[in-house]
């Protein structure tokens, strides 16, 4: 008996040690992200939190800070200094420090151009297509993040953007003059091309301003209605235009510094992970649409449809403005091959309008996206 005593403490002993080494190994990474708390995009980050730790048998394990940590505004530099280790970027608010990714984000008004496949599937699409070609294609984007001490492991996008307003908004002569909240330099020129005001603000400071009437209207995709309050303030909700999504999101951007502390298996991980959120947020957006426009409805909201000239004048512009913002950025920002990188682009979105037909769940598209790109990536060298 004393024998099998002895042997079981010698066991216990083992086994706490090993876990006690387990435990001393783990590493905690603070991942900030402007959202708050109980959002879309909170719940995809505690999903990749969960894949991360189970694909590093919990040697890495991430902490969520949703709208505490840093807010939108804040995570290009905060993630840089090293506030956070990961973070949730919105590129398009700062267009100077990432012109060549935003080119490539803000053209997703070419998606009003393409055939009736991509309808309901727009975001799964781009972020596919926008992975690859960040990847692969776009040395400068690349670049951009490399100064900014970040490491690029992949986008993410919304369903379309529509006009959420305080009052009906189905025409240009009802678009004449009104203030309209926007998250890119395509927008705007929507908003400006119908005779309407653009204002840039944060979406953290956009239900107040929706409030207080200091802008009509916020163009944003519908299940942001309630992942940022806005839904307390929109009354009158205007489908279809201006379209394009929300594409200028670099889900997981690592600080380089981190990155580069990792050993290739948990870089390797955090690749596999950082599937998750890609495919979480665009699959959840479109499927969330139908029960937003029930809710407003609910509230008492109306939900229109653009007139047909309003429409079709949307439609030109998405056209005409694939032109204008290769000169917009080259202007601006100073980004010499822009044609060059919006005609390669192309035929990988259509590529992707293809590839994400058959998808029926968020699960699928993350395999979707491992085995056509993530994969590929080679975890040895990459930004290393």
């Amino acid at each position: 008996m004393k024998k099998l005593m002895a042997t079981l403490t010698t066991g216990a002993v083992v086994a706490s040690l090993a876990l006690g080494a387990a435990s001393a190994n783990a590493r905690d990474l603070r991942y900030a992200m402007g959202f708050p708390p109980g959002s879309d995009s909170d719940k995809a980050g505690q999903e990749y939190a969960a894949a991360l730790k189970k694909a590093t048998n919990g040697q890495l394990n991430v902490k969520v800070y949703p709208l505490s940590l840093l807010n939108f505004a804040e995570t290009s530099a905060g993630l840089r200094d090293g506030i956070a280790d990961v973070g949730y970027l919105l590129a398009p608010y700062f267009p100077a420090e990432y012109p060549h990714f935003n080119l490539l984000a803000e053209s997703s008004m070419q998606l009003l151009t393409m055939d009736d496949r991509v309808r309901g599937k727009e975001g799964m699409a781009y972020v596919g297509a926008l992975s690859e070609f960040v990847f692969t294609k776009c040395p400068e984007c690349m670049n951009e993040f490399a100064k900014q001490n970040q490491v690029f492991t992949g986008a993410a996008g919304s369903s379309p953007y529509y006009l959420n307003c305080s009052k009906p908004v189905r025409s240009e002569a009802e678009l004449k003059g009104k203030r309209l909240r926007v998250a890119g330099s395509h927008w705007s020129r929507w908003a400006r091309a119908m005779g309407a005001q653009p204002v840039t603000m944060s979406s953290n400071e956009a239900l107040e301003a929706l409030k207080q009437g200091v802008v009509d209207c916020v163009i944003v995709s519908l299940p942001e209605l309630t992942n940022l309050g806005l839904i307390e303030a929109v009354t009158d909700v205007t489908l279809q235009v201006p379209g394009g999504i929300f594409a200028g999101t670099a889900i997981s951007q690592v600080n380089t510094k981190v990155w580069r502390s990792l050993t290739k298996e948990q870089r390797q991980a955090m690749l596999r992970a950082g599937t998750v959120m890609p495919a979480y947020v665009p699959y959840v957006y479109h499927q969330r649409e139908k029960d937003v426009i029930e809710l407003v409805k609910k509230r008492g909201g109306r939900v229109h449809q653009p007139d047909a000239a309003l429409l079709q004048k949307t439609k030109d512009f998405a056209a005409q403005d694939m032109k204008t913002i290769v000169e917009f950025f080259a202007k601006t920002h100073g980004v010499k091959r822009g044609d060059e990188l919006l005609a390669q682009f192309r035929p990988v979105l259509e590529k992707w309008v293809g590839l994400v037909q058959t998808v029926d769940s968020r699960e699928k598209l993350a395999d979707l996206y491992w085995n056509e790109i993530f994969s590929k990536v080679d975890a040895n060298t990459y930004g290393m």
